[in-house]
């Protein structure tokens, strides 16, 4: 095994290890050698000298974020058998080669064995972001894992890790090839993808099959999409062939970019109309009536502190969402909280439910996909909750 430097837990603090769950938290650590820096690989030890794991020390709530649970004779060696394993799910989930889907997530952080960190594919292109210091420091060897997988099919690796660790004198930037090419296809919609200056990296991936269920819905619906971004649920409305579809987003750039994917795919000229407008003002002041609503808001509530607030969005949202539904109608809504439970996003659906007065069925429970897989000793992993109403 490797010679890294030593955590020891408290005594009784090692069960959660080996039970798998990949993160230590600092007050599970009785001593840290003398000299461990931030984003260090660590041997992690029980109080009786039994080895646990190996992970990134971290000077956080989370200590140490755990890469393997068996000795590491090489963290380089590691890292390629990680990515070789994260590269084989996708192919086993049809992905990778898939002419009518060339963008899938090839790296899910804990899900893969790699926490802190996410790498996404963009036909040719990998877009990368690094969620600790820990990884930071090893995207040359990300890098090389990358060029070793994917060998002349890899045009350009984008490090965009900038964006979420702003603590750090980090830029984003190319750490292969350039923006040439940035077009993908999903289950045959084509998007343009803005990584650089794009939410996340670019494409909310996670709800690839969620927008493939929508279509087979909204034909002949007159459709809302709020909280659009770059318009998803909106090129699957007017390629299954809505009557309408309108989109709503607050941010400028979020409208031009749903316009333009909306353009690349609407040969059936499916009137199409963007409003850059706050959802709950929207939702408030609109006259129109729509037939399928989807609600796919950012995260509400981003910690524990916040979750009571989130959950009393959640409500006013749905409830607002059921007032402006024709009878008979289909809402798809979400939340990608992570701190609010699916019970809790349920509970808050009900509870706006209760207050339009209408009857409501679930149709569908939704959920991320299979190339954002979750580990089971880790059910923090699992956010993306969903749910299809049918509206009376």
């Amino acid at each position: 095994m490797a010679d890294f430097p030593r955590v020891i837990l408290h005594n009784r603090k090692a069960d959660a290890v080996r039970r798998f769950h990949p993160w230590i938290f600092s007050g599970a650590i009785q001593k840290v050698e003398s000299g461990v820096a931030e984003g260090d690989v660590v041997a992690v030890y029980s109080a009786s000298g039994e080895y646990l794991a190996t992970g990134h020390y971290a000077s956080g709530n989370i200590a140490v974020k755990i890469l393997s649970f068996q000795p590491v004779e090489s963290l380089e060696q590691l890292f390629v058998q990680r990515f070789q394993a994260a590269y084989g799910l996708r192919k086993q989930a049809g992905l990778v080669g898939n002419a009518a889907t060339t963008c899938y997530r090839l790296v899910n952080a804990e899900g893969d064995g790699l926490p802190g960190l996410i790498v996404d594919w963009y036909n040719g292109t990998a877009v990368l972001q690094a969620y600790s210091l820990g990884m930071v420091q090893q995207r040359e060897l990300i890098a090389t894992c990358l060029q070793s997988i994917y060998g002349n099919e890899l045009k350009a690796i984008y490090d965009k890790s900038a964006t979420v660790m702003p603590k750090l004198s980090l830029e984003n930037a190319y750490l292969l090839g350039d923006r040439s090419h940035s077009e993908v296809q999903e289950y045959g919609h084509r998007f343009e993808v803005n990584w650089e200056e794009g939410q996340k990296t670019g494409l909310f991936l996670d709800q690839r099959e969620n927008r493939q269920l929508l279509a087979k819905y909204a034909a002949e619906k007159r459709v809302l999409n709020t909280f659009c971004y770059s318009g998803g649920f909106s090129v699957y409305a007017v390629q299954s062939g809505a009557a309408l579809v309108h989109s709503v987003d607050s941010s400028v750039k979020a409208i031009a970019w749903t316009e333009e994917n909306v353009a690349l795919n609407n040969p059936q000229q499916v009137p199409h109309e963007v409003f850059a407008r706050d959802v709950f003002e929207f939702l408030k002041s609109c006259d129109a009536e729509y037939d399928l609503i989807v609600l796919d808001p950012p995260a509400f509530a981003k910690n524990l502190s916040a979750r009571h607030s989130a959950v009393m969005a959640y409500k006013r949202l749905n409830k607002m969402a059921f007032d402006k539904l024709r009878p008979n109608g289909i809402v798809f809504t979400f939340s990608c909280s992570q701190v609010v439970t699916p019970d809790l996003f349920q509970g808050a659906v009900m509870a706006g439910a209760i207050e339009s007065g209408r009857q409501i069925r679930i149709l569908n429970h939704l959920t991320q996909p299979a190339d954002h897989p979750v580990s089971i000793y880790h059910p923090e992993g699992l956010y993306l909750k969903g749910l299809v109403l049918a509206v009376e």
